[in-house]
């Protein structure tokens, strides 16, 4: 797919590594819909920098858990920007605890709700316009959907969620829609103290973790091949192979 003048939402997309994807998205010419649920002034910082890349861009407050709110922006991006072409799953969050002695049901729920329900409820909105536009899914999962990680079951078992889920998307809609997944080790956010990113750096045997700009740039290749479908790719520079 050539990504000159096509219409995306990135989830998440005001911070860390939704902020990367939608400046990626911008630098190769796409219009972007940032979706955000808390940080507005973040979601405005990042339409202004694709704003100045000559690109359209709105921000869209929205709780990927609520159908109807997705419903609600899925309208308003085909109102502002036009007929959807690519939708990258990125909302998440983390617990507060990691101990499945500490997580209680309502911990579980909400975190299942906003990284696998979320991503669900985003493709079932958008996919009338995608399958229409031959268009593109790209999940951002983890290296914990894959070996556990450090973060909790809950988290764990959303991110495995998110690749069962772009397996099955994969081939319920080809050939007319491409999913993926891409599944990050840590990555390099304002949401690890430097503290943590020395300790995560030592167990990668490339002795650093992730940029949010390379897990964009993988998502980014995804989206303009037309021929890879069903994959989840790692980036975790050989933590993890499979």
């Amino acid at each position: 797919m050539n990504l000159e003048s096509k219409n995306a939402v990135v989830t998440g997309g005001s911070r860390g590594i939704g902020r990367a994807i939608s400046l990626a998205l911008g630098r190769k010419g796409a219009n972007v819909a940032v979706n955000f649920s808390k940080d507005e002034s973040a979601a405005a910082e990042v339409v202004r920098e694709l704003e100045g890349m000559g690109v359209r861009a709105i921000k869209v407050k929205t709780d990927v858990s609520d159908f109807g709110q997705v419903q609600e922006m899925m309208a308003l991006v085909r109102e502002k920007l036009g007929s959807i072409d690519i939708l990258v799953n990125n909302a998440g969050i983390t617990g507060p605890h990691t101990s499945i002695e500490e997580i209680s049901p309502e911990e579980w729920q909400r975190l299942i709700d906003v990284n696998l329900t979320g991503a669900f409820y985003c493709s079932k909105a958008a996919i009338p316009d995608l399958k229409k536009n031959r268009g593109k899914i790209v999940n951002i999962s983890s290296i914990a959907g894959k070996m556990g990680g450090t973060l909790g079951v809950h988290y764990g078992a959303s991110k495995a969620g998110l690749i069962g889920l772009t397996f099955a998307l994969a081939a319920e809609l080809v050939p007319l829609v491409t999913v993926n997944a891409v599944a990050p080790g840590p990555v390099d956010t304002d949401l690890i103290s430097d503290e943590v990113k020395e300790r995560l750096s030592k167990l990668t045997p490339m002795g650093r973790i992730a940029t949010p700009e390379e897990v964009a740039h993988a998502v980014i290749c995804l989206l303009e091949n037309d021929f890879i479908s069903g994959e989840a790719i790692n980036i975790n520079g050989a933590r993890y192979m499979d």
